[in-house]
C-alpha cells in the first residue's frame, strides 16, 4: 500500500497560517489599547497641570490682594502737633476683619457667628462675599479689641485679622476743622490731613517709605490752649444768645500764623461721618458772608490811603442817600455832619458811602483786590471758598459794598485784611504752619502806608473806648475793634429779624500782635428789653477770648495806659 504524504512545506503553511492570523489580530488590539491608555494618561496629566496652573494663578492673585491690603493698612501718618508740641492727631493700632472665601468650610456657620457678634454687618452682603470664591475680602474695618477677641474665639477657618493704623484725635472736636480727618484707609480727606497727603505723604506711601516707619511729626502754628478758649467762648455765646452758628479766629498780625480757628457746629474727626452734615461746614474759611459794618474799616483805610480824604474831614449825614431807586440810611442816625472818627464809631452808612464816593469806584475795587478780598484766599486747608462779588460793580454796588453789603467774603479773608491795615500796612498770607521771620519778610506786601495804619489803630481803639465796641474792652490790653451787624438775605430780600453779627478786633492797639474776629449767626437778645446787635454779643465774646488767651500768648497787661486813644499825628 502506497502512502501519499503532503510536502512538509505545505503542512507548515497550513498549520502556521491560522496562528499567524490570530497573532496579527492580538498585536493590533494591544497597540490600540496602549495608545488609548497613553492618551488617557496624557489627558489626566494635562488636566492636572492646568489645574495646578489655575491654582497657582488664583493663589498668586489672592496673595497679591492680601499683600496689597496689608500694605494699605500698615501705611502710617505723621503726628500733628500744635505749636507747643501737644498732640493733635496720631496713629493707633487697630484690627480689621477679613476673609479668605476659598478656605471657608461652612458659610452658614460663618455668617451666623459674624452677624451675631457684629450686628451692624449686612447678612446678605457677608454671605455674598463668603460665597464669592475670592481669595481675599474685607468684612469689617476698625474693630474694637473686645469685638476682635469675640470673633477670634469663634475659631472660624478662613477668617482673620490685619493690624492697621487708625487715626486718633485726642482733642476730639476742639480743632476738628483745622486737622481735618482721614478715611477708613487712613488717607487724608479734609483739613491739614489732606494737605500733607497732597503735598508729600501720598507720594511717600506710594513708594513704600511710609509703612511701619516713624515719620517726622508735622508742627502747626495753632496753640491748643487758645484753640480751646476760642471754641469754649463760642459755645457759651451760642447758648447765651441762642445763635444757630458761630466762628472765631485768632491771627498773628506780625506773621500771618493762625493761632486758633473754630467754627460751630463743628465735628469730632474721630467720627468722620459727622463731617458730612451740612450744618458742620467750616464757616471760617469755607463759608462766605456779608460782613456788614466791619467792612467800613477797609473803606476808611482806602479813603485815607488814597489821599482824597483826611482824618480831619467831615461829611454830611443829615439826610439819607437816594441812588438807583434805593435809599441808604443810618441804623442810629445822628442826623448831622460827622467827622471821619465819628463816622467810624457811630458806624454811619451815609458817611461811609460818601467817603467811598470821594475816593471813587475804581479805587475801591483796586483797594479790595489789593487786600485779597476779591479772590479766593489760599491756605493749607482745602476748604477755601471764593468770594461773591456784585455782577456789576457800579456806583450803587460800590456804595453798599462800602458798608459791607453786596459782597460776601470768608471770615478768614476779613481777619487777614484787618491785620494788614493794623500791623503797619503789610499784607501776609495766612498759614496754619509755623513761619520764620525770613519768610515773613519775603511774603509780606505793603498795602497801606504806616501812617494810615496808625490812624486805623487810633480809630479802632476809639471805637472800644467811645463807640459800639465798649463791651470788648479788657483792662490792661488796649483792645480796639469794629462791630458789624449784617441782615441776612432770604428769597432775595434782607430780613430785619435775622442777623449775622461780627466783631473785628486787635490787641494791643499801640502795636497790634493779634487780630481776633468773632461771627455770631442769628443771635437773639440776651434778655427782654435789649437788642441783639454785634456790640451786645459778638463784642463781649471777643473780650472774653482776649481776657483768657492773652496771658497764654505771653502778652503782658499794662495798667495805667490805654485809657485814652492812641496818639497819632495827621
Amino acid at each position: 500500500m502506497t502512502l501519499v504524504t503532503e510536502p512538509a512545506s505545505f503542512l507548515q503553511v497550513r498549520r502556521a497560517h491560522p496562528r499567524t492570523a490570530r497573532g496579527s489580530v492580538s498585536a493590533s488590539a494591544v497597540k490600540s489599547r496602549v495608545y488609548v491608555a497613553m492618551l488617557a494618561f496624557a489627558c489626566v496629566y494635562v488636566a492636572i497641570a492646568g489645574r495646578l496652573v489655575l491654582l497657582a494663578e488664583t493663589e498668586a492673585s489672592a496673595s497679591t490682594a492680601w499683600i496689597s491690603a496689608q500694605d494699605s493698612v500698615s501705611a502710617s501718618r505723621p503726628d500733628l502737633l500744635d505749636r507747643n508740641g501737644e498732640i493733635l492727631a496720631t496713629d493707633i493700632k487697630t484690627s480689621s476683619l477679613y476673609a479668605e472665601p476659598r478656605r471657608i468650610l461652612d458659610v452658614d456657620e460663618a455668617v451666623e457667628g459674624l452677624t451675631r457678634i457684629l450686628p451692624d454687618l449686612n447678612e446678605k452682603v457677608v454671605r455674598h462675599r463668603l460665597e464669592s470664591g475670592a481669595g481675599f475680602v474685607w468684612l469689617k474695618r476698625e474693630l474694637t479689641p473686645q469685638k476682635a477677641e469675640q470673633v477670634h474665639n469663634l475659631g472660624l477657618p478662613g477668617i482673620g485679622f490685619l493690624s492697621e493704623n487708625q487715626r486718633f484725635y485726642p482733642g476730639g472736636p476742639t480743632a476738628g476743622h483745622i486737622v481735618g480727618s482721614t478715611n477708613v484707609d487712613n488717607q487724608g480727606i479734609s483739613g491739614i490731613e489732606k494737605y500733607i497727603d497732597d503735598e508729600w505723604l501720598s507720594e511717600l506711601q506710594a513708594l513704600g517709605f511710609a509703612s511701619d516707619r516713624s515719620i517726622e511729626p508735622v508742627r502747626l502754628s495753632v496753640d491748643l490752649r487758645v484753640q480751646h478758649v476760642v471754641r469754649d467762648e463760642l459755645v457759651k455765646a451760642m447758648e447765651r444768645y441762642k445763635a444757630i452758628a458761630a466762628a472765631g479766629i485768632v491771627l498773628d498780625a506780625k506773621t500771618g500764623e493762625v493761632v486758633a480757628m473754630s467754627s460751630l457746629p463743628d465735628y469730632d474727626p474721630n467720627d468722620r461721618s459727622q463731617a458730612l452734615e451740612k450744618s458742620r461746614l467750616n464757616r471760617a474759611t469755607g463759608g462766605v458772608f456779608e460782613m456788614g459794618s466791619v467792612f467800613k474799616s477797609f473803606t476808611v483805610a482806602m479813603a485815607l490811603d488814597s489821599g482824597a480824604v483826611s482824618i480831619n474831614d467831615s461829611f454830611d449825614a443829615t439826610r439819607p442817600i437816594r441812588a438807583a431807586g434805593r435809599t441808604i440810611t443810618d441804623f442810629h442816625g445822628k442826623n448831622r455832619i460827622l467827622s471821619v472818627p465819628e463816622i467810624f464809631i457811630y458806624s454811619s452808612n451815609i458817611g461811609t458811602a460818601k467817603m467811598m464816593l470821594a475816593t471813587g469806584v475804581a479805587r475801591q475795587k483796586e483797594f479790595l483786590t489789593r487786600l485779597h478780598l476779591t479772590e479766593r484766599l489760599k491756605t493749607e486747608l482745602p476748604e477755601n471758598a471764593a468770594p461773591l462779588l456784585p455782577p456789576k460793580w457800579n456806583e450803587l454796588a460800590a456804595m453798599t459794598i462800602s458798608f459791607g453789603h453786596g459782597i460776601s467774603v470768608t471770615p478768614m479773608q476779613t481777619a487777614v485784611a484787618a491785620a494788614a491795615i493794623l500791623n503797619g500796612g503789610t499784607l501776609l498770607p495766612p498759614t496754619f504752619l509755623p513761619r520764620s521771620q525770613e519768610e515773613v519778610k519775603t511774603l509780606g506786601t505793603q498795602v497801606v502806608s504806616p501812617d494810615v495804619s496808625r490812624m486805623m489803630r487810633y480809630l479802632f481803639r476809639l471805637n472800644v473806648l467811645s463807640g459800639s465796641g465798649r463791651r470788648a474792652d479788657v483792662p490792661g490790653y488796649t483792645v480796639g475793634g469794629k462791630t458789624g451787624t449784617a441782615e441776612k438775605i432770604e428769597n432775595g430780600r434782607y430780613v430785619s429779624n435775622k442777623r449775622r453779627n461780627s466783631f473785628l478786633s486787635a490787641f494791643p492797639m499801640d502795636d497790634p500782635r493779634y487780630v481776633v474776629l468773632v461771627v455770631v449767626d442769628e443771635p437773639k437778645p440776651e434778655h427782654d428789653g435789649i437788642g441783639a446787635t454785634a456790640g451786645l454779643n459778638a463784642a463781649p465774646t471777643v473780650g472774653a477770648i482776649i481776657r483768657r488767651s492773652a496771658p497764654m500768648l505771653g502778652v503782658m497787661p499794662r495798667f495805667g495806659k490805654g485809657d485814652e486813644p492812641i496818639e497819632i499825628s495827621y
